[in-house]
């Protein structure tokens, strides 16, 4: 056989030994390749010590905002309520005695009544009894120091949150206009709460 006979034979088998050999090469390549991918969980990254700790600082400060924002709230809430609670027992103290007050007015009307008519040059009642007068003044002195105070009401300004109008008259100047001309029956204060509105006639 010569040589050119036996060349393409030889040829051939080179081919399919290379061929065999590429595709060894490309096999190991592709599991080589399959082994390098990462599989799922197992490859997962893993929190450093220093990140762990990061993350519990940034919890425990979100605590204690909350707990702080909890706490001024409480201390608010409260401040409030032992504001209130001081200001109700001032308000009690001052107004205790409010209901025997009232109920003593009446009495002081009946005796400022007879002290007009006494003054009165044309009036028959006389109020010259020193023993009379002493009652009433120590009457009226002693409620005075426990906070009751008489209105002033004859020429002032008519002032509805004072006084009630019974009636209205013409007056009898134009200053005297939208004033009280006369008080029928005393107003009253104590300390400052009104305990009885003044009755009044109106000048219009």
């Amino acid at each position: 056989m010569s040589k050119k006979d036996k060349s393409p034979e030889m040829n051939s088998e080179k081919k399919e030994d290379s061929s065999t050999i590429l595709n060894d090469q490309d096999q190991n390549g592709t599991e080589k390749a399959e082994n390098a991918k990462p599989k799922g969980k197992k490859r997962s990254k893993k929190l450093t010590k220093e990140e762990k700790l990061k993350l519990e600082v940034e919890e425990l400060n979100i605590q204690v905002a909350e707990l702080k924002d909890k706490y001024l709230r409480l201390f608010a809430e409260f401040d409030n309520y032992k504001k209130r609670t001081i200001k109700e027992k001032v308000d009690l103290m001052k107004t205790a005695a409010q209901d025997t007050m009232s109920a003593l007015l009446p009495v002081l009307d009946d005796f400022d009544r007879a002290r007009q008519n006494a003054e009165d040059e044309n009036s028959d009642v006389k109020f010259d009894d020193e023993g009379v007068m002493l009652v009433y003044n120590k009457l009226y002195n002693s409620l005075n120091q426990k906070g009751l105070h008489p209105m002033e009401s004859t020429g002032e300004e008519f002032n509805p949150e004072l006084h009630e109008a019974i009636t209205e008259i013409p007056a009898p100047t134009e200053d005297m206009k939208g004033k009280v001309i006369d008080t029928i029956e005393k107003g009253y204060l104590l300390k400052d709460k009104i305990i009885r509105h003044a009755k009044v006639v109106v000048g219009k």
